[in-house]
Order: C-alpha cells, then structure tokens, then sequence
C-alpha cells in the first residue's frame, strides 16, 4: 500500500512564500515522476510542475521563475518552494507520484494567498 502525504499548505500575503512537502509511503522501491497539480474554484485543474526520477524539471509558464520542486530520493519525497506569491496563486495543491506506472495522489491541500 502506498501512500502520498502532504503538508505545508496555508495563509499567506500576495509576495509571500509556502514550501509544499509531498512523501511517500509504503512499499516503494523507486519513485518514477513527482509533481504537484492544482484546481482554483470554478476553474480546470492544471499542472504546476513536476521532476522525474533524474532530477529533471518542468514547469507550467505562470510558474516559472517563482516555483521551484526538488526532491530526497531518500525519503521520497518532493518539495515545492513557491515564492513571490499572488492571489491567483489561490488553489487546492494535489501531488502526485509515479510508482511502478501507477499513479498515486496526495489528499491536497488548500494555498490560500491574500491581497
């Protein structure tokens, strides 16, 4: 059984910044991509970004330049620094994980940033 815990979400003014953790759990030998997604109210879920097992990155546009994900392949586990947040910014931030080509999703959390 695996599973995918995430914490870090919360409260912050617009210009502020949140660090996202996203860890594995359970019988995993090796963790292909990770990455994280987010869904706004009343708008379509998209990617924010993800690494693969290498190191190597992607980013969605809006990201770029604000938003850095890494990971411990140690502790399986991936991190989303965000910086140089906006209100637009606002969403439920759900992270992901390539395990043995099944997909496994964290229980998300909720980024709220102020004006």
């Amino acid at each position: 059984q695996v599973q995918l815990v995430e914490s870090g979400g919360g409260l912050v003014q617009a210009g502020g910044s949140l660090r996202l953790s996203c860890a594995a759990s359970g019988s995993i030998f090796s963790i292909n991509s990770m990455g994280w997604y987010r869904q706004a109210p009343g708008k379509e879920r998209e990617l924010v970004a993800f690494i693969t097992s290498g190191g190597s990155t992607n980013y969605a546009d809006s990201m770029k330049g604000r938003f850095t994900i890494s990971r411990d392949n140690a502790k399986n586990t991936a991190y989303l620094q965000m910086s140089s947040l906006e209100p637009e910014d606002t969403a439920v931030y759900s992270c992901y994980a390539f395990i043995f080509s099944k997909l496994y999703w964290g229980q998300g959390t909720q980024v709220t940033v102020s004006s």
